[in-house]
């Protein structure tokens, strides 16, 4: 009778832990579909990845991380796009190597590289410089500025289908 009850706990627990991950999904991620080829390859268009919407309210923005954002110019679609600037960095693109106060970025997830040249600008308070990873086709904060930080939705954390592109970003 003892191990009865204790399979009856077991599986009481699971199904509590469940019914808490199906929440948290629902109320603190978000799965969107991605439309583009800004974050190829890593990232290919018609997949769909979760973000996490509430990394941004416990942690703080990384050189490095992905982010959703709202941009004005997207309403009422999201960017997915890579933290290249933080407040207070002055960032430039010379024949389309990024520099990040006068040093090199080794930035090893572009693979479609675009040879352009860019102003240098310095990243205000409150504010993102962000890149996509195919800087050959990305409309980013090189042709439309700083992302304000209220803009951001989330992190990107993992793609999730299709499955052969799931996996951590």
């Amino acid at each position: 009778m003892l191990r009865q009850f204790h399979w009856r706990t077991l599986a009481s627990v699971a199904l509590q832990i469940a019914a808490l991950g199906v929440l948290s999904i629902a109320f603190f991620m978000r799965t969107p579909q991605v439309s583009g080829l800004s974050m190829a390859p890593r990232i290919a268009s018609g997949e769909y990845v979760l973000i996490n919407t509430v990394a941004y309210r416990l942690g703080t923005f990384e050189r490095g991380d992905i982010v959703a954002f709202k941009h004005e110019r997207s309403a009422p679609s999201v960017y997915l796009k890579r933290i290249i600037g933080l407040p207070g960095d002055r960032i430039m693109v010379r024949a389309g190597t990024v520099y990040i106060n006068g040093v090199k970025l080794h930035e090893p997830y572009v693979q479609f590289a675009d040879r352009r040249s860019f102003k240098e600008v310095a990243v205000p308070p409150g504010a993102l410089y962000v890149l996509g990873d195919n800087r050959a086709n990305s409309d980013d904060s090189r042709f439309w500025g700083f992302v304000e930080t209220a803009q951001v939705v989330g992190k990107a954390v993992a793609g999730v289908w299709p499955p052969r592109l799931a996996g951590a970003l």
